[in-house]
């Protein structure tokens, strides 16, 4: 006969289910961090993020004047601006 294993005593079973579903979730959630390359793991700030930004903002802006979303004057005056507050 086994004492203490009724109903009142499983509830540190469901206790041990919980807890390893929780650390299950977590292990998928950093794996899938760590595999997709979360932008933290980009270099930060420096020289190298500015001019890296400024770069991505002029092929944004050469994009947006391909479309026709921009006209020449503002297209110029943005490049301008760029030019202007770049490192």
């Amino acid at each position: 006969m086994m004492y203490g294993m009724g109903t009142g005593g499983m509830w540190w079973i469901w206790v041990f289910g919980v807890l390893l579903l929780i650390g299950v979730i977590v292990l998928v959630v950093v794996l899938v961090q760590l595999l997709a390359g979360r932008p933290g793991n980009a270099p930060r700030g420096g020289y190298q993020g500015a001019v890296a930004s400024g770069a991505r903002a002029r092929e944004i802006l050469a994009e947006r004047y391909a479309r026709g979303e921009l006209s020449t004057e503002e297209y110029r005056e943005r490049l301008r601006t760029l030019e202007d507050s770049g490192p």
